[in-house]
């Protein structure tokens, strides 16, 4: 059974850092694509980060770039992603997700994890 667990989410001051883990069980022999989404309340799950199974192809939103980086141990069998600059637009859950396809579309996800919370505030 795919399982993805997300941890990481705080309570952060603007211009602040965090890491987001997505730890992954069941996807032994499985090349998946994982990938990071958001939803801030009010609002639709935007995809943050794409990353294929090799992790040699990313993909960033715009909004993103230059301050999000997505990154996966294969061996840990965990996906990571590390931000920086944050500002209260980056609030919201964040989620995991992974499937078979890259890049990462949102129909083509098999597995979500159950969100962890990013707060973006001084």
């Amino acid at each position: 059974q795919l399982q993805l667990a997300e941890s990481g989410g705080d309570l952060v001051q603007p211009g602040g850092s965090l890491r987001l883990s997505c730890a992954a069980s069941g996807f032994t022999e499985k090349r998946y694509a994982f990938a990071w989404f958001r939803q801030a309340p009010g609002k639709e799950r935007e995809e943050v980060s794409c990353i294929n199974y090799s992790g040699g192809r990313i993909e960033y939103a715009d909004s993103v770039k230059g301050r999000f980086t997505i990154s996966k141990d294969n061996v840990k069998n965990t996906v990571y992603l590390q931000m920086n600059s944050l500002n209260p637009e980056d609030s919201g859950v964040y989620y995991c997700a992974s499937g078979p396809l890259y890049p990462c579309r949102f129909g083509a996800l098999e597995v979500w994890g159950q969100g962890t919370l990013v707060t973006v505030s001084s």
